[in-house]
């Protein structure tokens, strides 16, 4: 059995090495290499074509062509990634959504192709990838170069609008809407593309979106679009930045450290908040929904 495939300057380096050791001692005009693997001959020519000869011809020209292939698709990918990444575009983020405690900031930013080097300067990522400490420093001069806006959702909005029928990806989906409608038609700004990380589908997303409600649309749904674009990073770490403020006033108030997350340690300050104010007070300053709650009520003695 014969096969003929054609792959990539890359596979072909691959497959080079791979044979090194299993060539055979002779040369032959327009052939790269001739070598023997098992019961297949392989023959790479100038050409980039490469010739399977054997009974498993087919399996073993297979074998490159996936990974060729994958290669191909990988390439691809980082072509689409670089350009939502060297563009001018608004992006939007949340934070605050899987902590017990403080309020869910959305921001909305717009990034131009000039400020690209600048950002990248201060260090912008995924403010997840980055420590607080990190985040307060840069955070203000990211707020004084680029457009943006920014919308926050205390625990007692949070508490009062979550049901069976709002739940965290509706209620996100609105404030996601809210904050990129307003910077665009109030900035106008000259945009290539509108990205928000998919936390839900397209379809859906719109379908969260009460009707009567001015809808943004044209939006591209990545997932990580913090990694892929710069706009999605700079909301990621201007929410942050304003959700720690926030954090801190309410910490302040109470009179009590507050813990991010929603570990066993959030649950024994809930315990304490409970006992110096009453189960009442989880209202304000917690999202009552979490498990949080249930475990916080159930260890607490009144």
């Amino acid at each position: 059995m014969n096969k003929v495939i054609k792959v990539s300057d890359k596979t072909k380096e691959k497959m080079i090495e791979y044979y090194k050791d299993k060539r055979r001692n002779k040369e032959i005009p327009y052939v790269v290499f001739q070598a023997e693997d098992m019961d297949t001959v392989i023959t790479m020519y100038t050409s980039g074509k490469v010739l399977f000869q054997g009974v498993s011809a087919d399996v073993d020209a297979a074998m490159w062509l996936e990974m060729d292939g994958q290669e191909v698709k990988q390439k691809e990918e980082k072509e689409k990634e670089t350009k939502y990444y060297h563009c001018n575009s608004v992006g939007s983020d949340e934070v605050g959504t899987g902590d017990y405690f403080g309020p869910i900031v959305v921001t909305a930013s717009y990034v131009a192709k000039e400020d690209i080097q600048y950002l990248e300067e201060l260090g912008i990522k995924d403010s997840k990838k980055l420590t607080d400490e990190k985040i307060l420093d840069i955070a203000p001069k990211v707020a004084k170069r680029i457009k943006y806006r920014t919308l926050i959702l205390t625990n007692q909005e949070y508490n009062e609008r979550h049901d069976q029928d709002n739940n965290m990806n509706k209620i996100k989906a609105i404030m996601h809407n809210k904050v990129l409608y307003q910077l665009i038609q109030e900035e106008k700004p000259k945009y290539d593309y509108i990205i928000v990380d998919e936390f839900a589908k397209e379809k859906r997303y719109y379908g969260y979106i009460p009707n009567n409600t001015p809808i943004q649309r044209n939006i591209t749904f990545m997932t990580k679009a913090e990694d892929k674009n710069l706009a999605v990073a700079c909301s990621s770490v201007i929410s942050r930045y304003i959700f720690l403020k926030e954090f801190d006033k309410l910490s302040d108030a109470l009179h009590i450290p507050l813990a991010k997350g929603a570990g066993e340690n959030v649950d024994k300050i809930g315990e304490e908040i409970v006992r110096e104010y009453g189960k009442d007070k989880l209202k304000e300053v917690a999202k009552l929904n979490f498990k949080n709650t249930q475990r916080i009520l159930k260890t607490v003695i009144f």
